[in-house]
C-alpha cells in the first residue's frame, strides 16, 4: 500500500449512479428547486451544495440525469462565461483598482499578475474546447463591469 500523503479529508461520491433509496425529491422537483435558487441568484457550484445541505439532495445529477448546469443551459439560465473565469475576472478587477489607488503595493501587483496569468490560463483552455469565442481577449480595463 502506498504511503498516504496529508489531504486526506474531502468529500466522497456515492459510488453509484441511481438516486438513494432515502432521498425523497423527484426529478422535477429537484429541477424546481435549481431554478429556484437560480433565480435567487446564486451560481451553479452554490447551487449544488444548497441542494446538499439545505434540502438532502446528494447529487442532482443520478436524480435528474442531468448536472445542474446542464439544467441551467436548457432554460436560458446559465451565464455565457463560465463561473470559474467570471470569479477571476470579478477579482482582477478589484486587484486593478485597488492597485491603481496604490502603487506601493508590491503584494497587490503580484496577486494581480497571478490572477491574470489564471485568466490568460483559463482563457486559452475554454478556447480550445469551445466554451468561449476564438476572438475573446481579456483586456484588464474593458472588464471593469465586474
Amino acid at each position: 500500500m502506498p504511503k498516504q500523503e496529508k489531504g486526506l479529508s474531502h468529500q466522497t461520491r456515492p459510488v453509484t449512479k441511481r438516486p438513494p433509496a432515502w432521498c425523497r425529491y423527484t426529478a422535477e422537483e429537484v429541477e424546481a428547486l435549481i431554478m429556484k435558487l437560480s433565480k435567487e441568484g446564486h451560481p451553479a457550484s452554490k447551487i449544488g451544495i444548497i441542494l446538499r445541505d439545505q434540502y438532502g439532495v446528494p447529487l442532482a445529477k443520478p436524480i435528474t440525469g442531468k448536472s445542474v448546469t446542464q439544467v441551467l443551459k436548457e432554460r436560458k439560465l446559465y451565464s455565457s462565461l463560465p463561473e470559474d473565469l467570471e470569479n477571476l475576472l470579478r477579482k482582477a478587477t478589484r486587484l486593478h483598482v485597488h492597485y491603481d489607488k496604490n502603487k506601493a503595493d508590491l503584494h497587490n501587483k503580484r496577486a494581480l499578475q497571478i490572477a491574470e496569468a489564471k485568466i490568460y490560463k483559463l482563457s486559452r483552455y475554454y478556447k480550445k474546447r469551445g466554451v468561449l469565442p476564438a476572438d475573446w481577449k481579456y483586456s484588464p480595463k474593458a472588464i471593469a463591469l465586474f
